[in-house]
């Protein structure tokens, strides 16, 4: 019985990666789409959830966004991400123009 549980322990440290992987990959389509902002937007999304993902989960829970040590992970990623979404918000033209 506690082999099952631990298979399912084992696919759980993947789901944040693959939640931040989807957003992303959705973030590309939109911008191979034409939809700079939406598209740029999402990428920053995800890197923002990559970099909560790293600040409020455990090391064995994030797998793959684990990359260096938390410190370094939270800047960069938190720090990328609201470059791009400052980029996102300052394109000009596109479907969310205002």
């Amino acid at each position: 019985m506690n082999e099952r549980f631990g298979d399912r322990a084992k696919w759980a440290v993947h789901v944040p990666f693959a939640l931040v992987l989807l957003v992303a990959a959705i973030g590309f389509l939109r911008i191979a789409m034409h939809a700079w902002r939406e598209g740029s937007m999402l990428l920053s999304l995800a890197l923002l959830l990559a970099a909560a993902a790293r600040a409020f989960l455990p090391r064995e829970q994030v797998g793959l966004i684990a990359v260096r040590s938390r410190t370094v992970d939270l800047i960069l990623y938190g720090g990328f991400g609201l470059v791009l979404l400052a980029v996102a918000v300052t394109i000009v033209g596109g479907p969310l123009d205002f």
